[in-house]
């Protein structure tokens, strides 16, 4: 935009050149002394029309610099707006286009995020359905065995007794073993021999199978509780020492 264009016409020149003659003009007056000849006051209306002059040109010349230093100030004031609004258009893209950034950042950000959720779902779905096939693919868990349960009397005691002799690969069958208890202390378990000869030594004979405690205690076997009064312990020992001496407990037929 260009500053608007100030011209002196030549009616402002003429009006400043009349302006600074009147005044010249009123200078030689009032320099003429009252009553002088007209050849007395000559010389000095010659010096005062070119003072008028001079005047008339001195003013014409503010004049121009007052102007042109109007349009300077006009031009210096419009371009210092047209810089600023440059620079503010300038600013003002740049952060726009900052923001436009930050947001395309934010979106992407957003997708991503999304993308990676949805990713994981589906891999947890996938795992969630193949774990759920293959529980569907396994055979059911046989049901736990109860534990065998036995009387608690001589018949179950002597078939608790085989069941563990049977573990540990002693011989000796239930007639064998029925044969010598009676024998030994007619299926009491609480039954001592007193008199003999190991009452003497101070190991009398103790149980259903009338166990000395030496014995009981190099032949008892693992898993039986190890009390010599103990039927299954009693019957399971007695067993096992006769077969490490006579071969089975149902070679046994008298006192052993």
């Amino acid at each position: 935009m260009s500053a608007p264009s100030i011209r002196m016409t030549k009616a402002r020149k003429v009006s400043i050149a009349g302006i600074a003659t009147a005044g010249a003009a009123a200078i030689t007056l009032s320099l003429v002394p009252a009553g002088a000849t007209p050849a007395e006051a000559a010389p000095v209306n010659t010096k005062a029309a070119a003072s008028a002059a001079n005047v008339a040109v001195s003013a014409e010349a503010v004049q121009a610099a007052v102007l042109s230093t109007g349009l300077d100030a006009q031009k210096s004031n419009l371009d210092t707006q047209v810089q600023a609004a440059v620079e503010k258009a300038v600013q003002t893209k740049a952060d726009t286009k900052s923001a436009a950034e930050t947001a395309v950042k934010k979106a992407a950000a957003e997708v991503a995020a999304k993308k990676a959720a949805a990713a994981n779902a589906a891999k947890k779905r996938a795992a969630e359905a193949q774990a759920a096939t293959r529980a569907a693919a396994a055979p059911a868990a046989a049901p736990a065995a109860a534990p065998k349960a036995y009387a608690n009397n001589l018949d179950g005691w002597i078939r608790e007794a085989l069941d563990i002799m049977d573990k540990h690969d002693i011989p000796g069958t239930y007639n064998g073993l029925h044969r010598n208890i009676i024998r030994e202390s007619s299926g009491n378990p609480r039954a001592i021999n007193n008199w003999d000869i190991n009452a003497q030594n101070g190991i009398p004979s103790k149980g259903l199978l009338q166990v000395i405690q030496p014995t009981f205690n190099a032949y008892h076997v693992k898993g039986t509780p190890f009390d010599l009064y103990h039927p299954v312990a009693n019957i399971v020992a007695a067993a096992n020492y006769a077969a490490d001496r006579y071969g089975s407990i149902d070679n046994v037929f008298g006192a052993y």
